[in-house]
């Protein structure tokens, strides 16, 4: 019997357009959101999707720069956040919570 082989899986290689990065980052937000590391390893695949150094370079950025920073392990500041958002042409923004479901329902 031989073994099956399978190729490494990347999320970055199923983000081929501006609508499968929103639906990505919005299901990250919903799922991590509260773990900066996650939403910045989140912003580190979209980044891989597009052109990492062509991103550096429109954050004002070093290419090794924003793999630090985006590698889930960095410290971004929020104004290094907002950059990689806005060359990404992405929009920070802020929603108040969904109310949670009731518990008799």
């Amino acid at each position: 019997m031989t073994g099956t082989e399978f190729s490494r899986y990347d999320t970055a290689d199923y983000l081929k357009n501006d609508d499968d990065i929103a639906a990505y980052l919005e299901a990250v937000m919903e799922e991590g959101g509260d773990d900066p590391a996650y939403v910045m390893h989140a912003l580190g695949v979209v980044a891989r999707a597009r052109n990492v150094s062509k991103l550096a370079r429109e954050a004002g950025l070093s290419r090794e720069g924003l793999y630090k920073a985006l590698s889930g392990k960095g410290n971004p500041s929020f104004s290094t956040v907002m950059k990689v958002a806005s060359a990404l042409g992405l929009r920070i923004s802020f929603t108040a919570p969904r109310p949670q479901e009731s518990a008799s329902a």
